[in-house]
C-alpha cells in the first residue's frame, strides 16, 4: 500500500497504538513529535520534529501525506488543517471526546472538529470517553507496594474504553472507506464500578487487591503526596472541579455526566467487533501493577 499517514500526538496513549497498527497493516507512517531524540517508534516509521502549537513546524511533515491522524490542539487547528489541505491531504481523523457528543465540551474539541469539517476534506471524529488506563498512574503505586487501593467512590459506575479500541477505530477510519462524515462515540462494552476494576486488576495479578474506601478529602491528600499525574489531576479525578476546570463545590447547576455512564456503540459500529473488557485491559497492563 502506498498510502502515507501522518500521526500527530505520536507519543501519546492513542497515537502510539495507531502507529503500531498502521505499521502492521503495511502502511507508510510518518510520526510528528516535539522531541525525536526521546521518542521510540517501530522500525520503518519516518520521524519528523514538529509541534502542533507552531503550525509552520508541521508543514514539512505534511508533504506527500494523504491521510492525517490529528491530535486536538484547538488554538491552531484551523492553520494546521489549512496546511494539510495545501499539502494534498485528503482525509483527516480527529481524536476528539465523548464530552462533545453529550454537550459537556462545547469549546475545546469542537473547535478542532469544526476546523476539519470546514476544510471540505474527508473527516471522521473519534470520540472516546473515559480511558481504562486513567486510573493506572493513580492506583499503581499503592497496588505495587501494598496490594491496596485507597480511593472513594467504590460503587461509582463507569464505561471506560481500552486505548487499543480507540486506536482500532482511528485506523479503520484512516484506511477504510465508509467512515467519512461519521462521529464515533466510544466506550467500553459494559458498566463497571471502581471496586470491580480493582478486582479485575487483582485477578490479572493472581492476587487479592484490597479496596479501602476513604473520603474525597483523604484521597486528595494521598494523591497530592503521591505526586506526578495523581497530584496534578487530583481535584478533577475526585470531583472538586468539573470538566471545564471550574469549582464543583459552589452553588449552581452541576454538569450532567449521566449520558457518559452508558455503553456507546462506536467501537462495534466502526470495527464490527465489541469493545475490549476491563478484564482484558488489566491483563494487557498487568506488568504496570506488579
Amino acid at each position: 500500500m502506498t498510502t502515507k499517514v501522518l500521526v500527530t500526538g505520536a507519543t501519546g496513549l492513542v497515537g502510539r497504538e495507531v502507529i503500531t497498527r498502521l505499521i502492521g497493516a503495511g502502511v507508510a507512517v510518518r510520526a510528528l513529535t516535539r522531541d525525536p531524540a526521546k521518542a521510540e517508534f517501530p522500525a520503518g516509521v519516518e520521524v519528523y520534529q514538529g509541534d502542533l502549537t507552531d503550525p509552520e513546524t508541521v508543514a514539512p511533515a505534511l508533504e506527500g501525506v494523504e491521510r492525517l491522524y490529528l491530535f486536538p490542539v484547538p488554538e491552531t487547528a484551523t492553520e494546521v488543517v489549512a496546511l494539510a489541505k495545501t499539502a494534498g491531504v485528503r482525509r483527516i481523523v480527529v481524536l476528539s471526546a465523548a464530552a462533545v457528543t453529550v454537550g459537556l465540551d462545547t469549546y475545546h474539541h469542537p473547535r478542532v472538529e469544526q476546523a476539519v469539517e470546514a476544510s471540505g476534506l474527508e473527516w471522521t471524529h473519534v470520540r472516546p470517553g473515559e480511558f481504562m488506563t486513567n486510573m493506572q498512574p493513580v492506583w499503581a503505586p499503592s497496588i505495587r507496594a501494598e496490594r491496596v487501593v485507597r480511593h472513594p467512590f467504590a460503587t461509582q459506575i463507569g464505561v471506560p474504553v481500552h486505548e487499543a479500541d480507540v486506536a482500532e477505530v482511528a485506523v479503520a477510519a484512516l484506511l477504510e472507506d465508509g467512515h467519512a462524515g461519521r462521529a464515533y462515540t466510544l466506550s467500553g462494552p459494559a458498566q463497571i464500578t471502581y471496586r470491580e476494576q480493582v478486582e479485575a486488576i487483582g485477578a490479572a495479578l493472581g492476587e487479592e487487591v484490597r479496596y479501602e474506601e476513604v473520603s474525597r478529602e483523604e484521597a486528595r491528600e494521598l494523591l497530592k503526596e503521591q505526586g506526578g499525574f495523581a497530584a496534578a489531576n487530583a481535584d478533577f479525578l475526585l470531583g472538586f472541579v468539573d470538566y471545564g476546570g471550574s469549582s464543583a463545590s459552589g452553588s449552581g447547576e452541576e454538569p450532567d455526566y449521566s449520558a457518559l455512564l452508558k455503553p456507546w456503540p462506536g467501537v462495534r459500529d466502526a470495527t464490527g467487533k465489541p469493545g475490549r473488557t476491563f478484564a482484558e485491559w488489566a491483563r494487557d497492563h498487568v506488568e504496570d501493577f506488579r
